[in-house]
């Protein structure tokens, strides 16, 4: 997989016979969190003792996405799951027109004269790379393979799967016939950031509390 976390994250959300996300909200959670693993990854960002995110670099990344977290996380010490919760809707639009930018999705114009909307419609023309990662990342769940031998970034990918409870790539079933795979494909983010390891583990949980008990168990 050659794309960011935070774009793969998009695509793993996404319904290709709906031709939408199968649930916005969710997803802002799920970029949010794939966007800083990015950026730990890459070691622009790590926690201190306390378990606050701190910026190693803010050299620019070439992702206006990842700049615009970076710039964010300079403001003040955070935990990671802080840093999730924040911004999501501003991440989740711009993953959108960075999608728009390489000619994944596109996004309708808006209507000056029509009435208002929280955002635009978006349409993925070609569904072959986001059914490709949706299969991928499920099958990692269920068994394909050792985890230590997975790809980082889908390792990373399957744990958000989870934990975020994604129903478009993993079932409830899934979730819990498989629960010391999900743990061990957690276990990936912990050696170089055990802080954002518990969030995302705990990502469900932060979801539910942050909108006041949303759905999608």
């Amino acid at each position: 997989m050659n794309r960011p976390l935070h774009l793969a994250a998009y695509l793993l959300a996404f319904d290709t016979q709906a031709q939408s996300l199968q649930d916005r909200t969710r997803a802002g959670f799920l970029l949010r969190a794939a966007a800083l693993a990015e950026l730990a990854h890459r070691g622009a960002a790590v926690e201190d003792d306390a378990g606050r995110v701190r910026v190693v670099t803010a050299a620019p990344t070439e992702d206006g996405v990842l700049d615009a977290l970076l710039a964010e996380l300079g403001t003040r010490p955070r935990t990671w799951k802080a840093w999730i919760r924040r911004s999501r809707d501003d991440t989740l639009e711009a993953v959108e027109q960075r999608l728009a930018v390489l000619g994944v999705v596109t996004m309708a114009d808006r209507d000056p004269y029509g009435p208002v909307v929280p955002h635009r419609a978006v349409a993925m023309a070609d569904p072959r790379e986001a059914l490709d990662l949706q299969v991928r990342v499920a099958e990692l769940v269920r068994g394909g393979g050792p985890v230590a031998e997975a790809p980082f970034a889908e390792a990373v990918l399957a744990a958000l799967a989870a934990h975020g409870h994604l129903r478009l790539v993993l079932s409830r079933h899934d979730r819990r016939a498989h629960t010391e795979r999900v743990t061990a494909l957690t276990d990936r983010l912990t050696a170089e950031t055990p802080g954002l390891a518990r969030a995302v583990a705990g990502l469900n949980v932060t979801m539910v509390a942050a909108q006041g008990g949303m759905g999608g168990s």
